[in-house]
Formats: C-alpha cells, sequence, structure tokens
C-alpha cells in the first residue's frame, strides 16, 4: 500500500518546538507576554491596528459580533459555502441568520447576488446588521464591491479569513480591514500557521478591540480606566460584562510566533502546488480554480469542480475511489443550511442557493500543504484521472 496523503498537514520545525519548550519552561505558560507579543507581530504582518487573539476562529467570530452589538431581533448574513461556525455565531447572539447565493466562479459570496437581496430587505425593512464574507481556500472575495454595499445599506462586515492568511486583495493584506470592521484568521492545524488550535480578530478600531478583550476574559477588566467602581484595592478587578474564556494560552502563542516567521514561505510552497496543478490537471471533465483578477490566493484549499456530464453519482464514487487509493481528498463544505439544524429554521435554503446546490454537486478539494512533494502531487493527479475514467468510461 503507498502511503496516505492528506488533504493538509501541519508543519512544525524544531523552532517551533524550541519556542514551545522555551515557554513551558518559564514562569508564564499563559496570561504572560507572549499573547500580546503574538498579537503584535500578527497585526504588523496584516497592517492592521489591533490583533486579538483567542482559542479558536469561532471563539473570534463570536466575540467580533458582539462587539458589533449583534443580538435578538438582529439578522446576520452569510455564504452557505463555508463552516459551519460563520453561520452559527449568529444563532449564538440570538440573531437570524440567513444564506447569499456564490459567485460560480470564486466559490465566495456573490456581490450581485447580495446586492438584490439587500434591495428587497430595504423594501421590506429586514436589511441585515452584519455580513459574513468568507474567502473560501484563500481566495479573496470582491471586498471593493462589498464595501460599497455596507456603504450604501449601513451593515457591518466581519471578514472570515479563516483561509486566508497571507492573502492578498488588490494589494492589501487580508486582514488589514481596509473594507471591513472585523477580520478573523484560525489557527488550526492545517491553516496557514498553527497554534495546534487558535484564532484572532483583527481590526482597525480601538474601541472593537477592547470589547473583543472583554468578552475573551469573562468581560473581567483589571484597567481603571474601564471600571465603574474605586478600586478597592490592588488586588481589585471588575466584571463588566458577560463575557468567556476564550483566551489563548502562551504556550500557543509562542507556537504561532515561531510559526509567523516561516509564513512567507508556507505560502510559496502552497502557491507553487497550485501552479502544479493548474500546469498538471489537463483531465477531460475537471475545471481548476479561477482567481479573482487582482488578488492572491493563501491557498489553503485546491478545489477543483467536475463537469456537468458527470453526475452526482459519479462525483461520490470518484471521490470514494480517490479515498480508497489514500488520497486524502475533502468537500469544503456541506452547504451550511443543508444540516438538520437548519433545515428545520428554513427547509427553502437550497432552493434559494442554486450555485451553491451545484457546487456541491461537484467540488473536490485535494491535498495541498508546503510539505507535499511533487512525486505525491503527480500521485494525485493520476489518481484522479483515473477514478474519472473508471467511471465515465463504465
Amino acid at each position: 500500500m503507498k502511503p496516505h496523503i492528506p488533504y493538509g498537514r501541519q508543519n512544525i520545525s524544531s523552532d517551533d518546538i524550541k519556542a514551545v519548550t522555551d515557554v513551558l519552561q518559564s514562569d508564564w505558560i499563559t496570561q504572560g507576554d507572549t499573547g500580546p507579543r503574538f498579537e503584535h507581530e500578527l497585526a504588523a504582518y496584516c497592517g492592521t491596528d489591533h490583533a486579538v487573539a483567542v482559542n479558536s476562529a469561532t471563539s473570534a467570530l463570536h466575540i467580533a459580533c458582539l462587539a458589533l452589538g449583534l443580538k435578538s431581533g438582529d439578522r446576520l448574513w452569510t455564504t452557505p459555502i463555508t463552516f459551519v461556525a460563520s453561520a452559527n455565531v449568529g444563532l449564538y447572539c440570538n440573531a437570524s441568520v440567513d444564506f447569499v447565493d456564490i459567485d460560480e466562479r470564486t466559490f465566495n459570496i456573490c456581490p450581485k447576488k447580495l446586492e438584490r437581496k439587500l434591495e428587497e430587505a430595504k423594501r421590506n425593512g429586514q436589511l441585515p446588521s452584519i455580513v459574513i464574507v468568507v474567502h473560501l481556500a484563500g481566495q479573496p472575495c470582491e471586498m471593493d464591491h462589498m464595501l460599497a454595499l455596507k456603504r450604501k445599506y449601513g451593515f457591518h462586515i466581519i471578514e472570515d479569513a479563516s483561509h486566508a492568511l497571507g492573502a492578498t486583495f488588490q494589494e492589501t493584506q487580508i486582514g488589514c480591514c481596509a473594507h471591513s470592521d472585523i477580520a478573523v484568521f484560525s489557527f488550526h492545524a492545517v491553516k496557514m500557521i498553527t497554534t495546534a488550535e487558535g484564532g484572532a480578530a483583527t481590526t482597525n478600531c480601538p474601541d472593537l478591540a477592547q470589547k473583543m478583550r472583554l468578552f475573551r476574559t469573562h468581560g473581567i477588566t483589571k484597567n481603571i480606566a474601564e471600571m465603574e467602581n474605586e478600586p478597592e484595592g490592588d488586588w481589585y478587578y471588575e466584571q463588566t460584562l458577560l463575557g468567556f474564556n476564550y483566551r489563548m494560552s502562551d504556550v500557543q502563542a509562542a507556537l504561532g510566533l515561531s510559526q509567523l516567521n516561516r509564513l512567507d514561505h508556507f505560502l510559496t510552497e502552497r502557491r507553487s502546488q497550485a501552479a502544479h496543478y493548474d500546469e498538471w490537471l489537463q483531465i477531460a471533465g475537471v475545471k481548476t480554480p479561477w482567481q479573482l483578477p487582482g488578488t492572491e490566493s493563501s491557498w489553503h484549499l485546491y478545489i477543483i469542480t467536475l463537469a456537468s456530464r458527470i453526475s452526482r453519482d459519479q462525483h461520490r464514487k470518484i471521490f470514494s475511489r480517490l479515498r480508497g487509493s489514500g488520497i486524502g481528498v475533502g468537500l469544503h463544505y456541506i452547504p451550511v443550511y443543508r444540516h438538520p439544524l437548519y433545515q428545520r429554521i428554513n427547509a427553502r435554503w437550497p432552493q434559494d442557493c442554486p450555485a451553491a446546490e451545484r457546487y456541491y454537486e461537484t467540488a473536490i478539494s485535494l491535498p495541498i500543504f508546503p510539505s507535499l512533494e511533487e512525486d505525491s502531487q503527480r500521485r494525485v493527479v493520476e489518481a484522479l484521472a483515473k477514478a474519472i475514467e473508471q467511471e465515465t468510461s463504465a
């Protein structure tokens, strides 16, 4: 048996291990100075004023919504082709959730469909408070159009940039928040850099940053300027709002700092691998990813789609053949509205999102990660060609 090729994999160096063990051997393994240093370096990389590190991207999305005041009676819109957290955070805040269909080229939320939906919502008095745009696979959304719609209709924008650390839109770093209120990153094991588990939110607004820091730490402050009462002593602190235990440990932050030093190398490797796939995937029935002009993807995922002549049943069988041959393909993602929780909210969503439905019937994520070797990539391509031939010639 040939070794299994996963769709993604962390890359841990001896420097990473030393950075972690140095913190483990220090006096502070949480709430020391490593977390703030990681936040500072992340903000500098993204070109933004503030970064707030937390224990997951889901937590970052949650505190971003809370900081923007999302509450019962409000509306949050997002794309259906994303991990469930992008929608779940609206429910956490007791808001209603709705979905905007995708662009069939980028697989991201479609600006034209969003505008049509906003026009109708304005007529009905049902505009969203927040739109979460997702840079799927590291491909940036059309943020200039999103910003124009934000200004016209008065909603907030959160960028779910979980896949997109290091991606650029019109020569600006994703995460700089030039087109949004807040951007959120994931540092899960298979993302651009890892803290094992972890996430962060970036913003240029000091008030939003301060609120997110409070929400991540139970709503507790030791800052006298933020207190409502006179301090009773040096020990004194106050809980000023209902927050959560969403902190990132210094151990995680140390790994993140070390990984951040290699981010540009990771991006170079991923972009080289994407170029190889673009060149080698000259297979009938396979469509390689389209890139929005003026952007540079971080290539967290490499998503192909199969031709419409390949049936949904054949798509499933091709996927199974690849898994059976040791190729760790994935499908990112099942449309969120297809999950039972969301079907109980609105069973009509699949009819409202035909492009997302077509995506779900044709998409396959191929392996891509910094240590993936050319021989392994060629094996992926050969296995894909063989699986398609076996299913379409039967």
